[in-house]
């Protein structure tokens, strides 16, 4: 390939004019969505069309002058092959929780300037940890933008994929004993409201099934569930009326 002319280096080019623009001194782009899924539908698929990289685990960082993957022995040999070319470094880490690229942004962003990730795809417990490792070398964590949206033209929309239910004898136990359960276990702990957003979780919960992510059978939701009901947000469209219905007997 001709490295002047790869498509990553060229995106990458792109994102380092627009730090430039912006003010900031690097973008983070970590393999997360909002519902902070391991495998991930085509939207939230940003490290892969920035980088080259396919990979399932892995963490992008872009600063005006560099760039640089983290990927754990899983995918080295991998990584060190789709990268050619690209301009982007390979980190090597030691396992995918590990911190490398807190401290790599905290050495290579100066004080005062900030790193930029879009907040809805950061866990709490990642946030916290960026905050104080960057806070520690006068560097802001800014998760108000998400700046992929101004890069990535074309970018997919959000899956509209049909819901279907998972029935009896594959469901072993009903949507409403599940709930009771779930009620159940919120009691113990006095709590009164439960909020879910994996989703495994709200699958297996509401015994539906989906196809918003590619070899699972999920689908993109929230769920709350409180005393007397259930609340689940989901696309619009997704589920006929027969399901609904169904849904809407279960509370």
């Amino acid at each position: 390939m001709d490295t002047r002319t790869s498509p990553f280096r060229l995106r990458i080019e792109d994102t380092q004019a627009l730090l430039r623009d912006k003010g900031l001194g690097a973008l983070l782009v970590p393999s997360s969505d909002p519902h902070l899924s391991e495998y991930l539908p085509e939207r939230w698929q940003a490290r892969e069309w920035l980088s080259g990289f396919t990979g399932s685990m892995g963490t992008l960082a872009v600063t005006p002058n560099a760039a640089a993957l983290f990927a754990d022995s899983r995918y080295w040999a991998q990584a060190e092959a789709q990268l050619a070319g690209s301009g982007i470094d390979l980190v090597k880490i030691p396992t995918g929780a590990a911190t490398h690229h807190a401290q790599w942004l905290a050495t290579h962003v100066p004080a005062g300037k900030a790193v930029a990730v879009d907040g809805e795809v950061l866990g709490l417990a990642a946030t916290v940890q960026l905050r104080n490792l960057l806070g520690a070398a006068g560097v802001e964590l800014a998760t108000d933008t998400d700046w992929i949206e101004t890069l990535w033209l074309g970018r997919p929309s959000l899956p509209s994929a049909a819901v279907v239910e998972h029935l009896s004898p594959y469901a072993a136990v009903s949507r409403s004993e599940k709930i009771a359960a779930v009620r159940a276990a919120m009691a113990a702990h006095q709590a009164t409201h439960h909020v879910i957003s994996t989703l495994d979780d709200i699958a297996w919960l509401l015994n539906l099934r989906g196809a918003d992510v590619a070899y699972n059978p999920v689908f993109l939701a929230h769920v709350l569930i409180r005393p007397q009901d259930v609340t689940l947000f989901i696309g619009a469209g997704k589920l006929d009326a027969d399901v609904q219905a169904r849904l809407a007997l279960d509370g």
